[in-house]
């Protein structure tokens, strides 16, 4: 098997909480690379050193960094696009500087790994009324199946991961006819267009990667979504009052948000500022060991568990007005 290796540039001080991040995202094995280690095994006084080569001098000066491996496939692939995807938010209330938080890929140009996985992206029967299938690929829908059509590029969301096929699930059975549907977070569009198929009357769509609001544009349009439906706007709704405003100028009778778990977390109350008094909330992307957390929290803020749900490690739930 191929992998690649993947790099996020922080600082010392940033080290444990980028590692808890990672965690997070079920990424448990990592190596560090600290400077600041470095100049501090230069500097004991307990050894002189004649002579250090000239490439271990190099470390001195060099960026702190957090490095681990992916495998070459769908997984591999889609845990990639969650760390990125999530990196942005976790600056968010952080008295410590992080640093610049670059992710660098390096077993593959980040180019190559938008199509190198595609060789392994087949289609997705979500349930039977709904199957996710790739722009290129063939595919003979049974009579009463929904078919949306994905090109994720390097965005989140191709229906391969257990958080997406879980709020696909979900979305199929909250009952979306004539509903005006939030995703928060939408990545590559994937929860905004299954909802519209499965029967929304429109969709408000927001994401923190401009790339990915992109790329939700184009999938929409390979699905026939039309701009009056859906509306996908670029920002960080916890930081930019504005924004938050301006999503907030209607309410909505279903919420969608696969994230992560502090984010969700922290957008607690304006799940509960947006929702109709009747509307349903849908989370997803939470370690299945947070979930508790997760729903507790949400629970505070006005809401109850309808349904929880876990696959592979990572947890869903449907909540209601409580």
């Amino acid at each position: 098997m191929n992998w690649a290796e993947v790099s996020i540039e922080t600082t010392t001080e940033g080290i444990e909480i980028v590692n808890g991040f990672l965690m997070a995202h079920g990424v448990n094995c990592v190596m560090i690379e600290d400077a600041n280690d470095f100049q501090n095994f230069l500097q004991d006084t307990t050894i002189h050193w004649d002579y250090v080569e000239d490439e271990l001098m190099q470390l001195a000066e060099a960026p702190t960094r957090i490095k681990f491996y992916l495998p070459d496939n769908p997984q591999g692939y889609e845990t990639l696009n969650l760390v990125k995807r999530d990196l942005p938010f976790l600056q968010q209330d952080q008295e410590v500087d992080l640093g610049p938080l670059i992710v660098t890929v390096s077993y593959k140009a980040e180019e190559d790994w938008e199509t190198a996985w595609q060789k392994y992206y087949h289609p997705i029967e979500i349930s039977p009324r709904l199957a996710v299938v790739p722009e290129w690929e063939e595919y003979d829908a049974p009579a009463g199946q929904t078919v949306l059509r994905m090109n994720p590029g390097m965005a989140f969301g191709s229906g391969s991961h257990d958080t997406t096929r879980l709020c696909l699930q979900f979305l199929e059975g909250v009952g979306l006819s004539g509903t005006e549907v939030l995703d928060m977070g939408c990545g590559s569009g994937i929860l905004s267009i299954a909802a519209l198929l499965l029967g929304a009357k429109s969709v408000s769509a927001v994401d923190i990667d401009q790339l990915a609001v992109k790329i939700a544009h184009e999938n929409a349009a390979l699905n026939g979504c039309d701009d009056a439906r859906l509306t996908i706007r670029c920002g960080n709704v916890l930081d930019d009052p504005a924004l938050a405003d301006e999503i907030g100028r209607k309410s909505y009778g279903v919420i969608v948000a696969n994230i992560v778990a502090d984010v969700i977390i922290a957008m607690a109350p304006l799940f509960a500022r947006y929702l109709k008094p009747d509307g349903t909330l849908v989370v997803s992307g939470i370690i299945a060991e947070r979930a508790q957390e997760v729903t507790s929290h949400l629970e505070r803020h006005g809401f109850a568990v309808s349904e929880l749900r876990e696959e592979n490690d990572w947890a869903a739930a449907v909540l209601r007005r409580a």
